[in-house]
């Protein structure tokens, strides 16, 4: 029976590695040549400055896209906010911070909230692809609020899963974080438990397909892979899932896709 068990594992193992770090950690091994990140994170920036976001909801691939899930594109999302900032030498200029989630430690179960300049958020990508949501003017009005209060530190649970269900409160990821603070700005309220209550509502997440010896053994290969937090079917918050329900509800201004040297579509 050992021996099964074993090799049940070391199946599980083999066939979920690229789930158990989400793309979502503060990387501090790039993958790509800097000069170019850099650029490309110029790029971004003018895209939002042009189409005048104080606020928008930007995601990166940090894994490669073939590994990933059906219907997954992006693995870190992270709100990127106008703002005033300082140079080192103590002068000012405007630019976009960025607020991540960043998943910490070596098995991956704990989080931290982390600002860091766009350059940062794409030092560990795999691929200079972006998908960028940009809020409307309401609503972006309404989420520097709430990013601005402590309500944006309030709603953050360290406790991290990377299929953390969005409806509950036991785990949370990048993208939950994102979309609990977009449903706190939604409705005006910090209430965690109302928060979830909207989005059980309100909200479709996306639906991941695991096996049932895969779901079973996953948390052994790595307690980040955990799915306790679901009863049924395994399904969690994404950047597509978060774009559709802005679309379903005309809250964007729009929806894109950039890649380097400006290139940009929209994303349906």
């Amino acid at each position: 029976m050992k021996r099964i068990v074993s090799a049940a594992l070391i199946l599980a193992t083999t066939l979920l590695p690229t789930l158990t770090r989400a793309g979502s950690n503060q990387d501090t091994t790039p993958m790509l040549n800097q000069d170019e990140v850099v650029r490309f994170s110029t790029e971004v920036q003018e895209t939002l400055a042009v189409r005048g976001a104080h606020v928008a909801i930007v995601g990166r691939v940090g894994r490669d896209p073939d590994t990933l899930p059906n219907g997954i594109e992006y693995t870190h999302v992270a709100y990127w906010v106008y703002s005033q900032m300082l140079r080192e030498d103590g002068t000012s200029y405007k630019g976009y911070r960025v607020y991540n989630l960043y998943q910490q430690g070596k098995d991956g179960r704990t989080s931290r909230l982390i600002q860091d300049s766009p350059a940062d958020f794409f030092a560990g990508a795999f691929e200079l692809n972006a998908g960028i949501i940009i809020p409307d003017k309401r609503l972006q009005k309404k989420l520097m609020g709430v990013i601005a209060s402590p309500a944006y530190s309030q709603l953050h649970n360290p406790s991290y899963s990377v299929l953390a269900n969005p409806t509950t409160l036991q785990f949370q990821n990048c993208t939950e974080h994102t979309l609990d603070v977009l449903m706190a700005s939604l409705y005006g309220t910090t209430s965690s438990a109302q928060i979830k209550a909207n989005i059980a509502a309100h909200f479709d997440p996306h639906p991941i397909k695991i096996g049932g010896i895969k779901r079973v053994l996953a948390p052994a290969a790595s307690p980040a892979l955990t799915t306790a937090d679901h009863s049924g079917r395994v399904a969690t918050a994404t950047f597509g899932s978060i774009a559709r329900f802005m679309q379903t509800h005309d809250l964007d201004d729009g929806i894109y896709r950039q890649r380097p040297g400006g290139a940009i579509s929209y994303l349906n």
